[in-house]
């Protein structure tokens, strides 16, 4: 097996820089569309098979070197009992959002083997197939309670927000319930096979640092402790974090991602000698003409050698637009460029 993005996440020697991109089993990929076409986003994460088999997609097409199990971060709010639906143009919809105790108490503790065993079984086929590591994911406590307050996406969270400051109790009962959830279904991610696991907080970037100190900090905390006996390399990816750099450190991650916001050089001299980084092209810079775009690929893996270690990736997911030639153009330019 090629361990290589293993070895950056522990910040071992590496023959070259290894390279994944978040979202990379995706819409930007034609073959991924001819299966999706013959179902809902939702019955693709459910359907052990085809999840496994779009996951397979990039590391074929592209040539990355992890896979990420293709599923959602909602899933586990569907397995609690929240309703979750996908629609066109909208995206997620929670119809009955948390806004009492009342609504929090509905909620379970799901097993994950019962609630959310079409994950492990994807995992189980996949661990068959691949000659490259497995990421397997969550979302964050703090991000998942924001699609359960609100309902579905948001811009200005302010429902999120208003209980964060005015039900206080309320807001850390859920944060609680979703963390507790969210270790349980880590846990068997990786019993089922999973060799690394990265967490994924999408909309941390929207708190102030001492509201992201109090209000979501100490959960991903609690993820990192209770996982941290597997063994196995912790990812912790806080989009729209460079207000944060000098608190995310503080979860515990083994590999901290960065948005395309962020200075890596800053990155490093605020994470220090054993936090290995990942990132951070911006996504939409695939678009530039192939000169430009190698010099701006160059750059990042040049900036990354001084780090504990270094996954390339983007800041974020990749668009469906972007045409896959660019995508693997991007991969084979990290591998030729980074070659020790």
């Amino acid at each position: 097996m090629n361990d290589t993005f293993l070895k950056a996440c522990r910040g071992e020697a590496v023959d070259y820089t290894p390279i994944w991109i978040m979202r990379q089993a995706g819409r930007y990929l034609p073959d991924y569309h001819k299966v999706r076409s013959k179902m809902t986003f939702l019955e693709l994460c459910k359907t052990p098979e085809r999840a496994a088999e779009v996951t397979l997609q990039p590391v074929d097409i592209i040539g990355v070197d992890a896979a990420i199990l293709f599923s959602d971060i909602l899933v586990t709010l569907d397995a609690m009992g929240m309703e979750l639906t996908f629609k066109e143009k909208q995206g997620p919809v929670l119809p009955s959002p948390i806004k009492s105790q009342a609504d929090l108490d509905k909620l379970i503790d799901p097993d994950p083997m019962d609630k959310l065993g079409y994950v492990m079984d994807t995992i189980s086929l996949l661990r068959k197939e691949l000659n490259v590591p497995l990421i397997g994911f969550c979302g964050a406590p703090f991000t998942l309670s924001t699609y359960a307050i609100e309902g579905g996406s948001s811009k200005a969270f302010w429902n999120t927000k208003k209980m964060m400051y005015q039900a206080p109790e309320l807001y850390h009962n859920l944060m609680k319930k979703i963390t507790a959830s969210l270790i349980t279904y880590l846990k068997a991610q990786v019993e089922a096979g999973a060799q690394a696991l990265q967490v994924f907080d999408s909309w941390a970037g929207s708190l102030s640092p001492g509201d992201f100190s109090e209000f979501a900090l100490p959960y991903v905390q609690d993820i990192i402790t209770a996982l941290k006996p597997s063994g196995v390399p912790l990812i912790y990816f806080a989009n729209n974090c460079a207000g944060l750099l000098d608190l995310t450190p503080k979860s515990g991650a083994d590999v901290l991602g960065l948005d395309w916001r962020v200075d890596i050089p800053k990155a490093i001299d605020a994470f220090g000698d054993d936090i290995a980084i990942q990132g951070n092209l911006d996504p939409i810079s695939l678009l530039l003409p192939e000169d430009k775009l190698e010099k701006r690929i160059a750059s990042i893996v040049e900036r990354g050698k001084k780090a504990h270690g270094h996954i390339f990736n983007l800041g974020h997911g990749i668009l469906p637009e972007t045409p896959p030639e660019k995508a693997k153009f991007v991969v084979d330019a990290v591998h030729r460029l980074s070659k020790r």
